[in-house]
């Protein structure tokens, strides 16, 4: 077990996000303790050379399976993926890319599966951390200048970190992402549903299989056993 100091990862982390924290955090302008929410888009950077994979998880979860089979997922990655992640369950990325939406009405940014690109949440990450560090691709996108090319291409304003960033990347560059099942990260947050999208809702929040992993986002009660 290695225990990590928040304050010196922040302090590593910040030159390397702060771009990107304007375009993805809550707050209006980029607060230093904000950059703790960006770790995994630079964790290849920050861990030791010799850490090669790493599961990273939220804290809202409850296993129903052995997360040794999620650590198998890494052998799917198809040729030049360098993260592992699922699909987000709820419309917000219909809601947020609204704008490019309208400008591009035959898109797939924003609509629902199997054949739509919903966005993705982060609550269940795979991080290649060796293929992070050799793709050229994923670490030109990290440099402020693309960043600022995509949320201008997308008209994108986020406020969920990492996510944000991760979905964005995956409407230009889906090769990068190795799509896991929706019951490795079984969100069951309804907060859209009530929130102007009850009528297409369901075709986002649909889960087939047993699940492995629920996700409590949104402070949402997890089924009991």
């Amino acid at each position: 077990v290695i225990i990590h100091d928040v304050n010196e990862l922040t302090e590593k982390l910040f030159p390397i996000v702060e771009a990107m924290q304007k375009h993805f955090s809550a707050g209006s302008g980029t607060y230093y303790g904000d950059s703790i929410f960006f770790l995994s888009v630079a964790m290849h950077r920050i861990m030791p050379k010799e850490i090669t994979q790493i599961i990273q998880v939220d804290l809202d979860l409850k296993y129903k399976a052995n997360i040794r089979d999620l650590f198998e997922e890494f052998d799917n990655f198809p040729e030049g993926a360098v993260i592992g992640i699922a699909r987000e369950m709820q419309p917000v990325y219909r809601h947020t890319f609204w704008q490019y939406r309208r400008e591009n009405p035959q898109t797939r940014v924003g609509e629902p599966p199997p054949d739509g690109l919903p966005g993705f949440n982060s609550g269940v990450l795979l991080l290649d951390l060796a293929a992070m560090r050799r793709s050229k691709l994923y670490n030109q996108l990290l440099e402020p200048a693309m960043v600022q090319k995509l949320t201008e291409k997308y008209h994108f304003k986020g406020h969920l970190g990492d996510q944000d960033f991760f979905t964005m990347v995956g409407m230009e560059h889906p090769e990068l992402f190795h799509v896991l099942d929706c019951t490795w990260n079984r969100q069951l947050c309804t907060w859209w549903k009530d929130h102007g999208y009850s009528d297409v809702f369901d075709q986002y929040f649909r889960c087939e299989g047993e699940v492995k992993i629920y996700h409590g986002n949104c402070n949402t009660p997890i089924p009991e056993d």
